[in-house]
Parts: structure tokens; C-alpha cells; sequence
């Protein structure tokens, strides 16, 4: 993808990070959001679907309860978001209502992602919406979000609601100018990175660590771009301070990086599948099998699997690895861990001699496989 290519974009994601959005710590930059909501107000009457990701619940929880640091007790940190997000979405709403579009609280959690059919309801909802002209605005819920099911961080949720609305486009705001070849914090000669591949993963060996106020860092934003490029969308890291910095970027104009994509767009049940990021077991595979899956494109039948662990049940999202724990793809399963534990390495005609029953003949359909 070139960056004149970003002229064709339909649908973007925006997402704005705590650095920028809290004035390091000072409360809601009012001023800043209201020139975000002007940009993206422009986008809109061009024609652009945009839906705002936005991080900042915490900080402006912090900052309204007279916090210094970010606490490490979960439930204090949802606490200050549930006293946050009162603050970040009077701010958005006001400031958008003076362009004339309503917007929309839309909290999310990885369960909603990760459940086939609060998936579909997500993103029937969010398009529901983009047809009425409303600006979704969607963080993650967490005030009732726990350790083991949370996204991490907005990177990673921003790249999911791409890859669930199909996205053109995924623009990270923060306070770098994009990505650097050396930290710019430290090296007075740092270079930034015009344009890179999505999926080259020796860029995360130039980036720091996250900051004071926020979960992410430049490294989560790499690997948020990896997702993104899962559905075809391509991303773009830039500053927030940037004059007109969205319309420079979908103008097709050098701002930030931009993190490309040659990947066609997968089939939206695909996505879901290559988006998953709280798997329920593991299969391990033989060496004919791997090779059939990357090679060959086909289902995974019970007879190329060596060994089985995990709790899931039918429907649910597992990962299938070679001997060495390599992942090799991900799938639905058609069958529960118990049920996989009786027919692994048995040839499909087999299976109903020793369940009673099929109920399909492959282990995980092709259809509903993604590679790796």
C-alpha cells in the first residue's frame, strides 16, 4: 500500500491515547478534543464512517479523585474509570454536538469479542450506527473487566473494532511523531520511519516502554497494526498535534508512519477467528497434518492430532501447534475437549465407534480456520 492509496478510505478508526488526551496528567485537554472533534467532523462530511477509540477514562478518574500515580489494585483502577468516564464522554458529546452528530458510548470487553454471538450484536450495532451519521466512541468497559479477559490496552481494541467493521484505515494518535529507528527521547539523531511493513517484526526491537498515565507503548501499537492488517486495514502512528493531522494522513500526505499491508482482507468469519486473543485449548498436530493445513488449505480431521488439552467445549476458539508449540492456526471446534481426547489420531471412519455418534466428520472446518 502507498500512502496515495489512503485517499480510497471509506471507513477509519481513530484512536487517541491518555498522554494526549489528559494533558499529562492535568485533567481532559477540553481545547484538544474539541479540534479532534472538528477533524473528525470534516471526515464525516466527506463521506468517511469514523469511529473514535479513546483511552483517558482512568487518567481523568485519577486526576478528579486528586491521584498522583496510576494505582496497581484493579478495583481502584475501576473506580477512577467509572468516575472518568463520566468526564470523557460530556466531553466528546459537547464537543461533537456543535458540529451537529450525536455520538455513542460503546464499551467494550474481550468477552464481547470473543463470543460468536455478542460479536455479530457488536458489529451490527457499530454499522447500525455509521448508517445514522453517529460517532461511536468505544473504550474498553473497565469497570467490570478482570486481568485474565482485558484487551491490554486501547492498541489492541482499536485494531479489533477495525478488523470487526472492516476498516480501511486505523490511525493511532499519541505524542510521538510516528515511529523512530532509535528512541528520539534519548537520540538526538532518531529518524523517523516513513512507511514499513505491518508485519515486520524486527521493528519492535526500536521501540520503548509505555508511559506513566497509559498501558500501551509504541510496542503494543506495532503489534496493534499486525491485527489491523489481518482485515486489509492499513495503520498510521502519528501525533495528535499534528495541524489537520487526520485529513493530511487520508489526504495520502507524509505524517507518522505508515504501517502497510499487502494482505487481501479475509472473510469477516476469518477475522473473528485471527482477532481472538483468549483461546480455550490447544491441539497439538503431527507433522502431516501442519503441512496439510499450511499447504493445502483443508479441515483438520481427528487423525492428525497427537495430543489435546484445554477445557473448551464445542464452538469455541482453540489453537492448533506443531511439536514444537509453534502456533499454526486457530479455529472453532466441533467437538468438546473430552470428545477430542477419545478421537484424536483416529481416521474419520472410526469416530462413530467410539463416540456413538458424529456430528462432523473434521475436527475444525476449514471454513471456520485461520493460519497463523
Amino acid at each position: 500500500m502507498q500512502r496515495t492509496e489512503l485517499k480510497n478510505t471509506r471507513r477509519c478508526v481513530v484512536k487517541i491515547g491518555s498522554a494526549l488526551l489528559t494533558a499529562n496528567g492535568q485533567g481532559l485537554d477540553r481545547d484538544a478534543i474539541a479540534n479532534w472533534a472538528a477533524q473528525m467532523a470534516g471526515l464525516r462530511a466527506k463521506g468517511i464512517d469514523v469511529v473514535l477509540v479513546s483511552s483517558g477514562a482512568v487518567a481523568e478518574g485519577m486526576m478528579r479523585l486528586g491521584w498522583a500515580q496510576r494505582p496497581h489494585a484493579l478495583f481502584e483502577q475501576q473506580a477512577a474509570a467509572a468516575v472518568g468516564q463520566m468526564g470523557l464522554v460530556q466531553a466528546y458529546e459537547s464537543c461533537f454536538q456543535q458540529h451537529g452528530i450525536h455520538t455513542a458510548q460503546v464499551l467494550l470487553t474481550h468477552e464481547d469479542l470473543s463470543d460468536r454471538q455478542r460479536y455479530l450484536n457488536a458489529r451490527s450495532t457499530l454499522r447500525a450506527l455509521l448508517r445514522l451519521g453517529v460517532v461511536p466512541v468505544v473504550n474498553e468497559n473497565d469497570t467490570v473487566v478482570t486481568d485474565e479477559i482485558r484487551f491490554g490496552d486501547n492498541d489492541t481494541l482499536a485494531a479489533l473494532v477495525a478488523n470487526l467493521l472492516e476498516a480501511d484505515c486505523l490511525i493511532i494518535l499519541t505524542d510521538q511523531a510516528g515511529l523512530f529507528d532509535k528512541d528520539p527521547r534519548t537520540h538526538a539523531d532518531a529518524k523517523l520511519i516513513d512507511t514499513a511493513s505491518a508485519n515486520d517484526i524486527s521493528l519492535e526491537a526500536l521501540v520503548g516502554e509505555a508511559g506513566a498515565l497509559g498501558r500501551g507503548g509504541m510496542l503494543t501499537k506495532l503489534r496493534a497494526a499486525r491485527l489491523a492488517a489481518r482485515s486489509g486495514a492499513a495503520t498510521v502512528i502519528a501525533h495528535g498535534h499534528e495541524t489537520d493531522v487526520l485529513a493530511f494522513v487520508l489526504a495520502g500526505k507524509t505524517v507518522g508512519t505508515l504501517l502497510s499491508t499487502k494482505q487481501e482482507p479475509l472473510a469477516a468469519r476469518k477475522q473473528w477467528l485471527a482477532g481472538h486473543l483468549q483461546l480455550r485449548g490447544k491441539l497439538v498436530l503431527d507433522g502431516g497434518a501442519v503441512c496439510v493445513l499450511r499447504e493445502s488449505g483443508r479441515s483438520l480431521l481427528p487423525v492428525g492430532v497427537i495430543a489435546v488439552s484445554g477445557n473448551f467445549k464445542r464452538g469455541e476458539v482453540v489453537a492448533c501447534v506443531d511439536q514444537k508449540g509453534a502456533e499454526v492456526a486457530r479455529g472453532l471446534v466441533n467437538y468438546s475437549a473430552i470428545e477430542a481426547q477419545k478421537i484424536k489420531g483416529l481416521p474419520t471412519g472410526k469416530m462413530e465407534m467410539v463416540l456413538g455418534y458424529v456430528d462432523e466428520p473434521e475436527l475444525i472446518h476449514r471454513d471456520n480456520l485461520v493460519l497463523c
